[in-house]
């Protein structure tokens, strides 16, 4: 663990920040008040989309860059666009195809637009609130393939994305970034879409060293800013692999992990009180 005191706090959204119904309690807002006041900035990095991250600006009085698609996007708070890597074409054609037979719901994200092969069960009304938009319903993709910032493929079935997974990172993984986001979410998204090169690409626009930044997630895909940060902190409700993976574990987000890990483990490590 770095013994830089921490300039940055740089947290994930779903299953991190937000409580399982996706709502953002007033303790996390309330701990994020403190790191201001001890002078630490706090930003967002996350799988949803830009407008799914845009809500939790204000609550949050974030004011410098954000990421969405796993680092893919890098965007102000006023929205606008400073980076953005999307899936390559050839590596979307064939992910969907090796995914023809699974039994999986399909979803893109391309042109600021979420798009579904369904508009039932579960995930989707969590996504109409993680993505804060309705979704398109399509059969099929192949006219995104150009500009497609991230698939999901989404599935109860354990065994089923963990094979779907396998496949696509044997043939694609070195042409994409595929991992899941929560347990019932496979996402494919750039190369350069991944959170530690989205956490890197957020220090450098601020001149911040990498080992004075600690970073909050709870799931595969937070690993990879785990891995880059100089404190790294998994949520108590994450896999054992992940815990493994962090420097420290805070409390589930249920119980405001967030708040607990700010003013447990990264204000006394600055000196501040909580």
């Amino acid at each position: 663990m770095s013994d830089v005191p921490v300039r940055l706090v740089v947290s994930d959204v779903d299953g991190t920040l937000v409580r399982k119904d996706k709502s953002l309690s007033p303790q996390n807002i309330a701990a994020a008040h403190r790191l201001r006041v001890a002078g630490i900035p706090m930003t967002l990095i996350s799988a949803r989309p830009v407008s799914g991250v845009l809500p939790l600006i204000t609550p949050m009085v974030i004011d410098i860059p954000l990421a969405a698609f796993n680092g893919g996007t890098i965007f102000r708070p006023d929205g606008s666009i400073v980076a953005a890597h999307r899936v390559p074409p050839e590596v979307a054609a064939g992910i969907f195809a090796l995914a023809e037979d699974a039994a999986v719901d399909r979803w893109v994200f391309a042109d600021d637009r979420w798009f579904a092969t369904t508009v039932k069960g579960v995930h989707v009304e969590h996504e109409r609130l993680a993505s804060n938009q309705e979704p398109v319903i399509r059969d099929r993709f192949e006219d995104l393939y150009d500009r497609i910032d991230k698939i999901t493929f989404v599935s109860d079935d354990a065994d089923t994305l963990k094979d779907l997974a396998g496949r696509a990172t044997a043939i694609f993984g070195g042409q994409a970034t595929i991992g899941q986001s929560q347990t019932y979410y496979l996402d494919v998204t750039s190369i350069h879409a991944n959170k530690g090169d989205g956490v890197k690409a957020i220090a450098g626009l601020l001149g911040i060293p990498l080992d004075a930044i600690a970073v909050i997630g709870d799931m595969d895909n937070d690993t990879a800013m785990f891995a880059v940060a100089g404190l790294s902190i998994a949520m108590g409700q994450s896999p054992d692999r992940v815990k493994r993976a962090a420097r420290l574990v805070t409390s589930s987000n249920d119980e405001d992990g967030v708040a607990h890990a700010i003013d447990a483990i990264i204000l006394p490590r600055v000196g501040a009180q909580a």
